[in-house]
């Protein structure tokens, strides 16, 4: 079983609550190679706020949760401009994280992921899902640390197995097919903050475990995604959300029902498509504010 750690040092803006980072990290599998498009999931790992997500300027998720992942999106390889901004705002001018400009490779697999740093201030991270094949009965288990938080390390059977884990840092470990026993503890120690919980490992897939919320505000959660298809070349990735909020014994997880943002899929296609246009006709892209009536505000 072999630990690979990823750490990551998103570029981070003016430091007030509209700074944003963004890093990639990871490699796509060759499956996805000669791709046009790319696949987008959507994370939303700030706790207590409610937001709206704008895509080249047009709202695309309404009053989007904590918790909550939208996707998986099927979209045009190219640069994304996206802010977040409080729920109900009347439009992008005034965001509380962004804009940012997110750039999407063809043939890449990402996730997303508003959050906060390690210091509590709001951020977002864009990971590449590893995609590349795993062994006939082996799975992987992708952890990510998007908390406000310490350090961690994992442990499952009361043993570490991936230590030392950073905000916004990932590690990942293909494992045996099966049931792991998980929880999340501080640095150095074995009392878990979060957990344990039963994460089910399957053949073939990579199931990607997020830490997130704040340790010192008692809102450390867990979400998790799944990514088939490992062991051949998927026409599309198939992916299932849940969440797990930390309860006040650490011991117990709560499932959360996680949504699929029909809008955000609609929100970005559309700008895409707007700008392909564009730049036929003037050789060059340019954004535009397309007019949806299933993303426009009334």
């Amino acid at each position: 079983m072999k630990q690979t750690t990823r750490r990551r040092a998103p570029l981070v803006g003016a430091a007030t609550i509209a700074a944003l980072g963004l890093a990639v990290t990871g490699s796509a599998s060759s499956a996805w190679a000669d791709s046009h498009d790319a696949t987008l999931s959507v994370l939303h790992g700030v706790p207590d706020t409610t937001v709206d997500v704008w895509v080249d300027g047009e709202l695309t998720v309404d009053d989007f949760e904590p918790g909550d992942m939208a996707g998986p999106l099927e979209l045009p390889a190219g640069t994304y401009s996206v802010a977040i901004t409080a729920a109900d705002a009347e439009d992008a001018s005034d965001p509380v994280i962004g804009p940012v400009d997110l750039t999407l490779d063809a043939g890449g697999n990402y996730t997303a992921v508003a959050h906060l740093d390690a210091g509590g201030a709001p951020t977002a991270t864009l990971f590449m899902n590893d995609l590349s094949e795993t062994a006939a009965g082996e799975g992987r288990l992708t952890v990510r640390h998007v908390a406000a938080a310490p350090a961690v390390d994992v442990l499952a059977g009361g043993e570490p197995v991936i230590t030392g884990l950073e905000n916004p840092d990932e590690a990942l470990l293909d494992l045996p097919a099966g049931t792991v026993s998980a929880s999340v503890a501080a640095a150095g120690t074995t009392e878990p903050v979060l957990g344990p919980a039963d994460v089910e490992i399957a053949d073939g897939v990579n199931t990607i475990v997020y830490a997130w919320g704040s340790l010192d505000d008692d809102t450390l959660a867990l979400a998790t995604q799944t990514i088939d298809g490992l062991h051949s070349a998927p026409g599309g990735v198939p992916a299932g959300t849940s969440g797990m909020a930390a309860d006040a014994t650490p011991n117990a997880m709560v499932s959360t029902v996680a949504v699929v943002a029909g809008l955000l899929l609609a929100g970005l296609a559309v700008a895409a498509a707007t700008r392909k246009l564009a730049g036929a006709h003037r050789g060059s892209v340019r954004e535009q504010a397309p007019t949806s009536p299933s993303t426009r505000r009334r």
